[in-house]
């Protein structure tokens, strides 16, 4: 996006055309000089080598998980992981978190403080492919883990399942490599759905969900759980029948 510079009808025209500028930015910018101008565009710029950077980190990890998925597809005839999603935050809504968690308002500070500005999520088939595919992500010699949190193990209240794990990776830039923070989710399918649910639910009442609600959900997340483990149960059953058969073959 450029700005507007006001002496230009052209420009000036354009910026009145692009709805996502509001009136009051307008406003702003037709009143701004050459400098603050410059100023503006400069914080553009360094804002997105920013986020970045954090594209860049995401892609890192996208590639690795990737890579052991086509392996899996290729060589086990079973693939643990079901799919893989990427998102990095808008700048809206690190600012909005930075300023949620006190966190001063400056790239420097957001990027020590705030770890999920690049998320990846992985679901899995079974809760042991979680752990299967953390061990294998995490032991490659350019990931640095920095957090565990294990919500598998030990659930959330509200039912929330799921395994967060912190990392870095390296992304090479023309400066030289960067660290960058990448946050992994790592789920089943169930506890996919009702995190989804969840989310939907919260979303529909602006967090204020009646109890009834709240209760069904965390039953929900109970009944989640069992069907994991009997489907788990059943899954170790299966192929411990065709590891036998295929000696007996």
């Amino acid at each position: 996006m450029t700005f507007a510079d006001p002496a230009d009808p052209d420009t000036a025209h354009f910026a009145h055309s692009q709805p996502l500028l509001s009136g009051r930015t307008l406003q702003l910018l037709e009143q701004a000089d050459n400098a603050t101008l410059a100023d503006l565009t400069a914080l553009r710029n360094e804002v997105s080598r920013f986020l970045m950077r954090y594209r860049f980190g995401v892609s890192e990890v996208e590639t690795k998980l990737s890579i052991l998925r086509e392996e899996f597809n290729l060589t086990a005839g079973y693939n643990p992981i079901e799919s893989i999603s990427c998102r990095v935050k808008t700048m809206e809504g690190v600012l909005e978190k930075a300023a949620r968690k006190g966190v001063d308002l400056d790239l420097a500070a957001i990027k020590d403080s705030l770890h999920d500005i690049a998320g990846v999520r992985v679901i899995c088939s079974f809760v042991s492919d979680v752990y299967h595919i953390v061990d294998l992500l995490t032991s490659q010699d350019d990931i640095t883990v920095l957090q565990v949190k294990d919500y598998i193990a030990a659930p959330k209240p509200n039912g929330y399942r799921s395994l967060h794990v912190i990392l870095e990776v390296p992304v090479f830039l023309s400066s030289g490599p960067e660290p960058v923070r990448v946050e992994v989710q790592l789920r089943t399918i169930a506890m996919d759905f009702w995190a989804s649910l969840e989310h939907k639910t919260y979303y529909k009442y602006d967090a204020q969900v009646p109890q009834h609600l709240l209760d069904g959900l965390t039953e929900a997340a109970e009944t989640a759980a069992s069907l994991d483990a009997t489907m788990e149960r059943l899954h170790h059953e299966v192929r411990g029948h065709r590891s036998s058969t295929d000696v007996a073959i």
